[in-house]
């Protein structure tokens, strides 16, 4: 009922834009066939038990009529490259026996296909569904309410004010008020073009480069893809996958994520000096407590949830609980409060928010049910397995490519449902822990939003600040460079997320921000002077050091005098060039 009662609705906004009548009618035509599955099914429902699940010439009919509006659906909304992926998985569910060898077989017939996709709960009402009925919906409606009340500018606010009057404070505002208000809507383009418009202009004018001002902000806004407590929503799909308590993964995912954002800061902040950038005029810059006492208590609802959701409620109830909050907090003032006519604008604004993500949940239960009934998922991990042999790190390497190749380009939801289909049983099978195995695909999946060819998160800020497009995305991989080398810790060094002993975790994320500290000096070029490459190739030699995986247990020692190095050769190059530093002064413009 949920899949055919919005379907249907986004069917008809999708109607309502378009200017060719022909196109409107296409759309109000699947709009028709989409309110069909849900009452369908649910006046059927015995009839289907009863028939253990057979198809009927029904049956097969409504099957293929509802692939087709998905596949618009997924054509309007994701784009054409998951059009493609789903054409192929039927197409080969479908000409299977025309493939000789391991990958081949039998062949299904249209009522078999029909009987998977549509009557079974491995289809399209698969648990990709369930989920975003039953948590990603709320979940969407409460950040568009968050932002619709102004939460979202109190973040900004309360960042500027934190952060504005430091060198470089315009780009630590970017960095903390896009990783907080991004991580409402999961949407890395979203928030690009939402806050970017205002800390973009405000870091050109302090003195960043224009690239590297879309590249900041870029980089900011994905943090939220990879910060609890929704992750994009994907870390609901990831507890209903693996089975672990979703308060568990949003723990887990914790420190890395604080890792991306200690790491932005370090990098835009010693951009601030390499530059000598100028910083701002206080008079500019609000003071904390005005913004509290204004407006502080907007941020109640984001507190509430958090706190509800560790202790112990579901997210589904915490969400309402929430939004509840919410509505009530904004009839305190005239100007955060909705009205009747505000409350519509919240609904649409929901939908079309959702609407992405019910395509990509749809079009993902029709990828996971041809990779269930051909048995092709098991295939692609045997394939990278034995690529991979026996060697746990080529397997990562391989695992890392697939993941980045499939996620190219894809929403945040749609890319973990696609890998944690096709990839993440490869390191499950070889012995990764599952939570680590479906973090370290969750993280490469999403590496395309500032990484070339696609990049979206980036060319968007690039539009913003006027900027090369190419050039903005080389800045943002810069500076969102902890994505890349922190998935590998997921498997040598757990302690990060939160797994182990105390000793182990204290280790693990001591070290793993040490590190992260260390390449960000070296990347950046500067320390209290500028590096020359000598000075550059010891942080990241200390950095290597300090994360170096020493995989037997029985080199433990090893192990720890490697990092203990690494440690001390970090610090003492910090006292050296602060030295030099007080030596040789740099004033600020």
């Amino acid at each position: 009922m949920f899949f055919s009662g919005a379907v249907t609705v986004g069917f008809l906004m999708l109607a309502l834009q378009q200017r060719r009548l022909w196109l409107r009618l296409i759309f109000y035509a699947c709009a028709l066939v989409a309110l069909i599955p849900g009452p369908y099914l649910t006046e059927n429902y015995f009839d289907i038990i009863r028939s253990g699940s057979i198809a009927s010439a029904t049956d097969r009919y409504l099957v293929v009529a509802i692939v087709i509006v998905v596949l618009i659906m997924v054509r309007a909304y994701v784009g054409w490259a998951m059009v493609i992926i789903i054409g192929v998985a039927l197409a080969y569910a479908y000409f299977g026996f025309l493939i000789p060898g391991t990958y081949g077989h039998a062949g299904y017939s249209t009522g078999r296909i029909a009987s998977h996709l549509l009557l079974s709960t491995e289809g399209l009402f698969g648990i990709p569904m369930g989920v975003a009925a039953t948590y990603i919906f709320l979940f969407s409606l409460l950040g568009v309410l968050l932002i619709k009340t102004g939460m979202g500018e109190v973040f900004v606010q309360l960042a500027y004010a934190l952060t504005g009057r430091v060198q470089g404070g315009p780009a630590l505002t970017a960095v903390v008020s896009s990783a907080f208000v991004s991580s409402i809507n999961g949407s890395a383009v979203a928030n690009v073009v939402t806050t970017g418009t205002f800390t973009i202009p405000l870091m050109k004018r302090t003195g960043y480069r224009p690239e590297v001002a879309g590249g900041i902000e870029a980089a900011a806004s994905s943090a939220g893809q990879i910060t609890p407590p929704i992750m994009g929503a994907a870390a609901f799909l990831m507890a209903e996958f693996t089975g672990i308590p979703y308060r568990e993964i949003a723990i887990a995912a914790l420190v890395p994520a604080l890792l991306y954002i200690f790491a932005m800061l370090v990098s835009v902040r010693l951009e601030a000096g390499r530059e000598n950038l100028s910083r701002l005029d206080a008079r500019e810059v609000p003071s904390v407590w005005p913004v509290l006492t204004r407006k502080g208590y907007m941020l109640l609802p984001f507190f509430v949830l958090i706190g509800l959701l560790f202790w112990g409620f579901t997210p589904t109830k915490a969400a309402v609980y929430a939004i509840v909050l919410t509505y009530a907090l904004s009839l305190l003032r005239r100007e955060t409060r909705i009205g009747l006519w505000g409350l519509v604008e919240v609904a649409v604004e929901t939908l079309k928010v959702i609407m992405i993500v019910i395509a990509a949940v749809a079009a993902a239960g029709i990828l996971i049910g041809m990779l269930t009934l051909t048995g092709l998922g098991p295939k692609l991990s045997g394939l990278i397995l034995a690529a991979g042999g026996d060697n746990l790190l080529l397997v990562l390497l391989i695992t890392m490519v697939a993941s980045f190749v499939l996620g190219l380009g894809m929403p945040t939801s749609i890319a973990y449902l696609l890998l944690a289909t096709l990839i993440a049983p490869a390191l499950v099978e070889f012995g990764v822990p599952i939570l680590g195995a479906h973090l370290f695909i969750f993280y490469y999946g999403l590496l395309s939003a500032i990484t070339p060819p696609v990049a979206v998160a980036a060319y968007a800020g690039a539009s913003i600040a006027q900027a090369g497009p190419n050039q903005t995305a080389m800045q943002a991989i810069r500076l969102g460079f902890v994505k890349v080398f922190v998935p590998f810790l997921f498997i040598y060094a757990p302690g990060i997320l939160l797994l182990g002993t105390v000793g182990e975790i204290v280790q693990h994320v001591g070290f793993a921000f040490a590190a992260t500290f260390a390449l960000a000096v070296a990347f950046s070029g500067w320390l209290v002077v500028p590096l020359s490459p000598r000075w550059r190739l010891t942080f990241v030699g200390a950095s290597i050091l300090l994360v170096l995986p020493v995989l037997s247990p029985d080199l433990e020692v090893l192990r720890l005098a490697l990092r203990g190095a690494g440690l001390a050769l970090l610090v003492g190059a910090v006292v050296v060039l602060r030295g030099q530093g007080t030596s040789t002064p740099r004033q600020p413009v």
